[in-house]
């Protein structure tokens, strides 16, 4: 299964200010999503970005708002993307069947979407670095069940790569930029 830019969708799950500093390497998570956001927007791969309860956790932290450019963050408050109509309405709606998904917390929102996106009949591939929880254990055993779920397991330079699929372009040059 090749994986391809035309049938991709980009899900940001909750990359939020007030959670977002008590997350496990937060300054590597938030440097890596953020260059797999400005990878996938290269690669015209649109975006879904959600904030869970905005009141209490705040909106998606400065350095991936400025990756994302122009956005209008979807909130939830169910754990699962899939739980929420309008949500689950965009990106079931975009006729796109891979999603690509980074976010946060990789054992609660993250596992719980991926799932529900599974049921759904979706390729959902998970960016195993653009993933974490406030604990490293529940990110470790959470990307377990997503893999036994039917999940691809991958990495932001990894998945970029393949969705470019050939160099010399502007687009190769543009991501190649990105990841060194």
């Amino acid at each position: 299964m090749r994986i391809t830019p035309q049938h991709s969708l980009g899900l940001v799950i909750d990359l939020q200010d007030r959670l977002f500093p008590h997350i496990d390497d937060h300054d590597g998570l938030a440097q890596r999503t953020s260059i797999l956001i400005q990878g996938l927007r290269a690669l015209s791969v649109p975006l879904v970005v959600t904030e869970q309860y905005v009141k209490g956790l705040g909106s998606t932290v400065p350095q991936i708002a400025e990756a994302l450019g122009d956005f209008n963050a979807l909130e939830k408050m169910t754990f699962s993307c899939c739980g929420d109509s309008t949500i689950e309405g965009t990106v079931m709606g975009s006729g796109r069947h891979t999603i690509i998904v980074c976010g946060i917390e990789a054992h609660v929102c993250v596992m719980q979407s991926v799932i529900d996106l599974l049921s759904q009949g979706n390729t959902v591939i998970v960016v195993e670095d653009c993933i974490s929880s406030r604990k490293a254990n529940d990110k470790k055993v959470a990307v377990e069940r997503m893999r036994s779920a039917g999940a691809v397991i991958t990495t932001y330079e990894s998945i970029l790569f393949e969705l470019c699929r050939v160099s010399g372009t502007e687009t190769f040059k543009t991501i190649s930029r990105l990841v060194k």
